[in-house]
């Protein structure tokens, strides 16, 4: 499966212009040859912009989702759609299942080729340090795995990386590709080189890493998406700035290696 990370140029409370360019990354991904497209968090309003969150948000089937489901289809692409604020009420008010009848999540939509929805993923680690994160929006409470082009898929967002019990835990489901949206800043840049690789390393499967590109008032974004192999390994990576990282995941890899160093069996209860 050829995954495309598209770390795009965000824009702090630029929803047109960020979209425009989401949607040019997708079609030059698809151009490209990918199976699966990846967005960065809360690319659309930018994660840093905390005063734009409320004005920004929308549900599950919003203008910002519809358009990137039709996009999905038109090139054929499974999406996942970054992540985008919601407003629970009004995906509530859809009928849609929600953590709480009001208030604000970050979510990740994941799209197949045809458009349809296959997954949400509500950030469940929200970040306290020097963030708004915890004061304006809620938690998600579900963990959902997806098949995709043959692979066992599941999404974390930026700060779960953190986390480690997380990717456990979607080990233990059979989870072989970790999608991890971010919005990583600077000065953390060994962290976010090194936590994603730990998590792959740890749990014997592929973590991909699509980070945004930018500047915010108090943060610049460090880019460097990735994807690392069940080995850790760099599959392929950029730089600061705009572009498409591009890497193919091998459906049959996660088996051969966990069979080759069968770590997680060998794991004892405390």
């Amino acid at each position: 499966m050829r995954l495309a990370l598209a770390q795009i140029e965000v824009r702090e409370a630029d929803r047109k212009g960020n979209l425009e360019r989401a949607l040019d990354a997708i079609e030059r991904a698809a151009a490209d040859g990918a199976d699966l497209v990846a967005l960065p968090e809360l690319w659309n309003v930018g994660y840093f912009a905390f005063e734009a969150y409320e004005r920004g948000a929308e549900a599950l089937g919003g203008p910002t989702l519809t358009r990137l489901r039709e996009a999905a289809n038109e090139h054929d692409v499974a999406l996942l759609a970054g992540s985008i604020v919601e407003d629970l009420a009004a995906s509530a008010a859809d009928g849609e299942s929600v953590p709480a009848d009001d208030g604000l999540a970050n979510t990740a939509v994941l799209f197949d080729a045809d458009g349809d929805r296959l997954a949400v993923y509500r950030k469940h680690h929200l970040f306290g340090y020097e963030s708004a994160e915890t004061r304006l929006l809620t938690p998600g409470e579900e963990l959902p795995v997806v098949e995709v082009g043959g692979l066992n898929v599941a999404v974390t967002t930026c700060y779960d990386l953190r986390f480690p019990e997380q990717f456990r835990v979607l080990a233990d489901e059979g989870v072989e590709l970790v999608l991890v949206p971010s919005a990583w800043p600077y000065p953390r840049v060994e962290h976010w080189r090194t936590l994603p690789r730990a998590r792959a390393i740890e749990n014997l499967s592929y973590v991909a890493t699509v980070n945004g590109s930018g500047s915010f008032e108090d943060a610049d974004l460090v880019g460097r998406s990735t994807v690392y192999d069940p080995w850790g390994t760099t599959l392929a990576s950029s730089g600061d700035d705009p572009a498409l990282v591009v890497a193919d995941a091998d459906p049959e890899r996660v088996a051969t290696v966990r069979e080759e160093f069968p770590a997680l069996a060998d794991r004892r209860d405390y």
